[in-house]
């Protein structure tokens, strides 16, 4: 049966963001396609995620090229799901600089490597053109007028509409932005860097540097994996994210000093009328320099919880005080603040 998306999906529950100084507006919360959606063809679930997020007023859909997995599969699911939604309405993205095939060509920030990525990801999606289309991590070994080429180039034949970077420090994000002015380069418009509560590191430069060079925002992570809901209350339970080997999630970070920091939080989350999972995306989107914040999901329920988080973005001075306290006690590995 055609998907009928919800006529009443731009009713103003969900807020859309300017992304920095551009035209484009991104919704406060993006639905990101990192996990849950590889696999050998689309599942029930994958379809009722995507069309539950449209019906909220999610348009923004990110991917990459290697999200899986395997490698390359979630490009191919989501893209036959987004054929059921009218492409004008929606906001598609994807990624490239991680690894992707084998040799010396399949990752990092080459030419080589971004353009030929960029035309397997657009045929895995069947659409002509990403709106967004990334340099997904910095490279130290390429000139970043080679990798801010590439990105030219994507825009300049049709291939994406806007430009971004991803992990890139405030020292990098300056520099890039500076390359893409004196060489006439398509601009970069937003950039996309983890943070949530427990990894703090933009506020350490870049969310300055980012508004300064007029660039959107758009935060990974924000609930760093799933430690920022109530999932892990109660310790680790099986199946989850950190209960699997070689997770992003790792069990040395459920520890339970931090453990103990959740259920602070998710105690000052209830006295906001708030879940735990809620308070930490509203935390992100406190910041107006944050044009959205990305967020998996397993189910579509999950969505519908979470954006409720839009209503109530605003805290007060003595609140983010008490949280500042409860975060000053988190114990995680120190390069984790490096971005």
């Amino acid at each position: 049966m055609k998907n009928t998306p919800n006529p009443c999906r731009y009713d103003g529950r969900m807020p859309y963001r300017k992304c920095g100084r551009w035209g484009l507006k991104l919704p406060a919360i993006t639905l990101g396609c990192w996990h849950n959606f590889g696999g050998n063809s689309p599942t029930s679930n994958q379809k009722e995620m995507i069309f539950s997020a449209f019906d909220q007023g999610i348009t923004h859909f990110d991917l990459a090229n290697n999200y899986g997995p395997p490698y390359g599969s979630t490009e191919i699911n989501v893209g036959k799901i987004l054929k059921e939604l009218p492409r004008d309405e929606i906001l598609i993205t994807s990624k490239a600089g991680y690894d992707m095939w084998p040799g010396p060509y399949g990752e990092w920030g080459s030419r080589k490597y971004m353009l030929a990525s960029l035309d397997q990801s657009l045929k895995r999606m069947q659409v002509d053109y990403f709106d967004l289309f990334y340099s997904h991590r910095f490279d130290p070994n390429t000139p970043l007028d080679e990798t801010l080429g590439a990105l030219d180039s994507a825009v300049k034949q049709g291939k994406a509409l806007y430009a971004g970077i991803s992990s890139y420090s405030a020292e990098s994000t300056a520099e890039a932005v500076g390359v893409t002015k004196e060489n006439h380069f398509a601009p970069l418009v937003i950039h996309q860097p983890n943070y949530s509560m427990l990894n703090r590191w933009v506020e350490n430069g870049l969310l300055d540097t980012c508004s300064e060079m007029g660039l959107g925002v758009i935060a990974f992570c924000p609930l760093f994996q799933g430690l920022l809901t109530d999932k892990y209350l109660n310790g680790i339970p099986d199946g989850s994210r950190a209960s699997i080997e070689n997770s992003p999630l790792r069990k040395n970070e459920v520890n339970e000093q931090n453990l103990k920091v959740i259920h602070e939080l998710n105690d000052h989350a209830g006295k906001r009328g708030q879940s735990l999972a809620q308070m930490a995306l509203s935390w992100v989107l406190r910041d107006k320099r944050v044009t959205s914040a990305l967020i998996g999901a397993s189910s579509s329920d999950q969505i519908l919880e979470n954006v409720k988080a839009v209503k109530q973005t605003d805290f007060n001075d003595d609140e983010l005080k008490i949280l500042d306290r409860i975060l000053a006690k988190v114990n995680l590995p120190k390069s984790l603040w490096a971005g």
